[in-house]
């Protein structure tokens, strides 16, 4: 990574920060863009850039004036909970929507105008994409049309390789305020279904990314990082 100029966006927090800490320390240029404000253990060599995904002028922006980057890291996504089809609130679907799915669209569309031939494009999708679970259907149609996605792109967008990461249950901030007790008899609660009987951590899933990023033959792939709880 060492030279490599590399835009993390969602890198403010959660398994981006982990990424963009983790590019950094191998020598990579980094930016890392949300809405968020850094946090007061933040490392300077880390650049920050405003971003709202939601806005495909700032995106553009953005991408305009780094010029040429080498990697796209998207992580941005809300916070949604489980709602039955019959109470699901359409407005609120397309607001999740707008983030995730079509925040990586205009993150994409605007990317790929300025980085490398040799470099890469790694999206995140969520293991209910492929695992049906009642009460999700905003998740599932979401995370499945960006894996979908990341195939026709990885496509597209040759020589520039178009990879996802799937994430299982991952311990960060997007669980919400709790004390480290409650945190911990959540992760301990959450565990007992997974195979390997705990929650991730954002580190372990920062490892695909990574990987995606190096491996230049590594192309239109979904990595999964879930423990086995898609078994």
């Amino acid at each position: 990574m060492k030279g490599k100029t590399i835009v993390v966006i969602g890198g403010l927090s959660g398994i981006g920060r982990a990424v963009a800490e983790r590019a950094a320390r191998e020598g990579a240029r980094v930016i890392a863009a949300g809405r968020r404000a850094a946090p007061a253990d933040w490392s300077p060599q880390i650049e920050i850039a405003k971003l709202d995904v939601r806005d495909e002028g700032a995106v553009e922006k953005l991408f305009t004036s780094l010029g040429a980057i080498d990697h796209l890291v998207t992580t941005a996504g809300p916070v949604i909970g489980a709602t039955p089809l019959a109470g699901l609130d359409l407005d609120a679907l397309k607001q999740a929507f707008d983030i995730k799915l079509f925040g990586q669209i205009r993150a994409v569309k605007h990317a790929a105008r300025v980085i490398a031939k040799d470099g890469s494009i790694v999206l995140t999708s969520g293991l209910l994409s492929r695992k049906a679970t009642p009460g999700t259907l905003v998740k599932a149609t979401m995370n499945a049309a960006i894996e979908s996605m990341t195939r026709t792109l990885a496509k597209e967008l040759a020589p520039v390789r178009v990879n996802a990461v799937c994430p299982g249950m991952i311990e960060t901030e997007m669980w919400g305020p709790m004390s480290d007790e409650e945190r911990k008899a959540m992760a301990a609660k959450v565990g007992t279904g997974i195979p390997v009987g705990r929650v991730g951590q954002s580190d372990e899933v920062a490892d695909a990314y990574m990987l995606l990023m190096r491996n230049g033959f590594m192309n239109g792939t979904t990595v999964d990082v879930d423990g086995g709880g898609l078994l």
